[in-house]
């Protein structure tokens, strides 16, 4: 292995190109770490893997950082493989989500291609063989990405430092040091720029600006060494190209790859939106014969509610409780920024509802749905929830319900029922919101004789999960039942329904004889079958833990009961 020792005279290494050097290395740290980001935020959000997905990413981006460390003294000449490395990084970072994106696309379409040219019935797709084999390896492949990655940026530390050692006429005293720690600061810029700006953007939009400045990094390198560089003109033409490539993948990537994202969804995508905290997709299926068409609205890959059967799963989440609370005056709201709930509330005439929601743009888009939505789904929107966010009555606060419902109990709110519309505790920082803690929390908001209900998931293929809510709410101090219902989009689902004093809640409905409000769907009689389970559903109940907080016990029934992403491709 040869060494970097410099073949042209120099005066050493001249404070402006350390702080060059110096520079550079916090730039591309920012940009590894937000390629780590980038690619564990794909899994998570757009293909709606599992948690613990984004954590195997990091973890594997980390030591594969290791690796390339090592591999980096295999490198004859620093000045040339620095030089290199930056424009490979780049290209890698660049197209790395927007190849994911095709390939997994492909393989979901596969199988109608290969329907239609064999003429195959709608309802004998092929799948298994070499198709589910394919399918299943096509989703490990940002991990393939993550790990090249890792392998590249690892390399950067070593070769800058062996660098700023060429240009010195003597051994460089702290060179480690100096580099680490322009790094970690990068890092922690990288870090802040993602929250405060990545995070709101479109996936393949954030790795072309990421790629730009590993390309202007790159470039700057090999513009003030370019006499150390061999073929320095060909390198300087590969990064001008590059620019080109990035250009077109800041402008049409984005298109590209929501397309080929949109190819993993049953109906067509019409809508696609990504705020801070999730990524927003609606989809359109047309019914013909006259019928209004079907909207359904996915968060994160996961289907959050269809048109065609939404009214059946809200009707069970807001009416029972109303009907087993004393009044209706107050209602709160713990999630629900969709409205949805809300238009089933009003039917009750309450003087004020509070809403809490963490997503503001959620609200904004089913409040007053922005000019690029298409006008037919806006129309849709505002018409399934009633126009609910405009009406007076309602107060939406918005805050992340463990510490927004601190802010209500300081104030002395009470309410005579609580609704708590949340998704499945499929996260880590959803798990907090079904513990026993926060359950507490919220008897310190409901009045004596009101109630309170819980999405609660599915009694069906979430057992463990449901009944561990049903355990949680009663370590809180609530008297508990839980009932269940068929919702065609998702299933058999099912909530839980507490009450603090007097009767439990089941009780209180065995006399209703009427509905107080009009319904479509729901009926005294399906209230009251809807507490009956099987004989032996709870069987093994003693077997299974509440959600005390900190415990994670609930995300892992969920993570052990939901291996598949609803409303998306199966893999």
């Amino acid at each position: 292995m040869t060494t970097d020792t410099p073949t042209v005279t120099h005066n050493g290494l001249t404070r402006l190109d350390d702080i060059l050097l110096l520079g550079i290395m916090g730039i591309l740290a920012a940009c590894g770490l937000i390629y780590e980001y980038l690619l564990s935020h794909y899994a998570g959000r757009i293909l709606g893997a599992l948690e613990a997905a984004i954590y195997t990413m990091i973890g594997l981006m980390i030591v594969s950082m290791g690796f390339g460390a090592f591999a980096a003294r295999k490198i004859k000449s620093a000045f040339d493989g620095f030089a290199r490395l930056e424009l490979s990084v780049a290209l890698l970072g660049s197209l790395a989500i927007l190849i994911t994106a095709a390939v997994i696309g492909f393989g979901h379409e596969l199988p109608k291609l290969i329907a239609q040219t064999m003429e195959l019935p709608p309802d004998q797709l092929p799948d298994g063989g070499f198709i589910g084999k394919f399918q299943s390896v096509a989703v490990y492949l940002p991990y393939v990405w993550g790990v090249l990655l890792g392998l590249m940026i690892g390399m950067e530390i070593p070769l800058i430092a062996r660098v700023r050692q060429a240009l010195s006429d003597e051994h460089l005293l702290h060179n480690a040091g100096t580099i680490y720690g322009a790094d970690y600061i990068g890092a922690g810029i990288g870090a802040a720029i993602w929250v405060a700006f990545m995070l709101a953007l479109d996936t393949q939009l954030a790795a072309a600006l990421t790629a730009g400045f590993n390309l202007l990094a790159g470039l700057l390198f090999i513009l003030r060494f370019r006499e150390r560089i061999q073929h320095a003109n060909w390198l300087l033409a590969g990064h001008l190209l590059a620019t080109g490539l990035l250009l077109i993948l800041a402008t049409k990537g984005p298109m590209w790859e929501q397309s080929f994202n949109n190819l993993l969804y049953k109906d067509n995508v019409i809508y696609s939106k990504a705020t801070r905290f999730q990524q927003l997709t609606f989809t359109e299926r047309l019914m013909g014969n006259h019928l209004p068409p079907v909207y359904s609205m996915y968060i994160n890959g996961r289907l959050q509610f269809s048109s065609i059967d939404e009214h059946i799963y809200h009707a069970y989440l807001v009416h029972p409780v109303l009907a087993a609370s004393a009044r209706h005056d107050k209602v709160l709201v713990i999630g629900g920024g969709d409205g949805l709930a809300l238009r089933q509330i009003y039917k009750w005439q309450p003087q004020q509802v509070t809403l809490l929601d963490l997503d503001k743009e959620v609200v904004t888009l089913f409040k007053n749905p922005p000019s690029e939505m298409p006008k037919r789904l806006a129309h849709a929107l505002l018409a399934l929830n009633g126009n609910a966010f405009n009406d007076p009555r309602v107060q939406v606060m918005f805050n992340d319900a463990f510490n927004g419902v601190d802010t209500l109990i300081q104030q002395g709110r009470k309410y005579d029922a609580i609704i708590v519309d949340l998704p499945d505790p499929s996260h880590p920082d959803l798990n907090k919101l079904y513990s026993d803690l926060f359950y507490r929390k919220l008897a310190q908001l409901l009045s004596a004789d009101g109630a309170i209900g819980i999405q609660s998931t599915s009694p069906y293929h979430a057992t463990k999960a449901f009944i561990s809510i049903g355990k949680t709410l009663a370590l809180a101090g609530f008297k508990v039942d839980q009932y269940h219902h068929n919702v065609p989009s998702f299933g058999e689902w099912g909530w839980s329904i507490g009450t603090l004093t007097g009767k439990d809640a089941r009780s209180r409905l065995q006399t209703l004889q009427t509905l107080p409000v009009d319904d479509s769907w729901l009926t005294p009689g399906l209230i009251r079958a809807a507490f009956e389970f099987p004989k032996n559903f709870y069987s093994k109940n003693d077997q299974i833990k509440a959600n005390t907080i900190g415990s994670l016990q609930l995300y892992h029934y969920h993570l052990q009961a939901w291996s598949d992403s609803q409303g998306v491709a199966t893999f």
